[in-house]
């Protein structure tokens, strides 16, 4: 019985620590001003469109407007590959940039 709750235990704390490693880090103070780049298509403050869609509560649609539902993986592919007019920025963020900006698009 001991060996069962110690495994239990164990298997627990692995899972744990599996998801809290998976979490998306980022500063979103620090994605606010990434975001300001982006601010020229799109608004962070209303839905409206802009040249781009409005972001604000994007985390909280349904889908984006490519069909596909609002997570860090769909939201920073599109990020990275841009599409519908909206240009690559795979090459012009860096990672860290990149989850601050994810940060703060979930904050709003």
């Amino acid at each position: 019985m001991y060996r069962f709750r110690v495994l239990a235990l164990s298997l627990t704390l692995a899972a744990a620590s599996k998801v809290a490693l998976s979490q998306p880090k980022g500063d979103a103070a620090k994605g606010k001003a990434v975001f300001e780049q982006c601010a020229v298509c799109h608004n962070a403050d209303s839905d409206e469109k802009k040249m781009g869609p409005g972001l604000k509560g994007l985390y909280k649609k349904t889908k984006m407007t490519n069909g596909k539902a609002p997570t860090d993986a769909t939201v920073k592919a599109r990020i990275e590959d841009g599409g519908a007019g909206m240009p690559a920025y795979k090459d012009m963020l860096s990672d860290a940039e990149k989850a601050d900006l994810l940060a703060y698009l979930r904050s709003l």
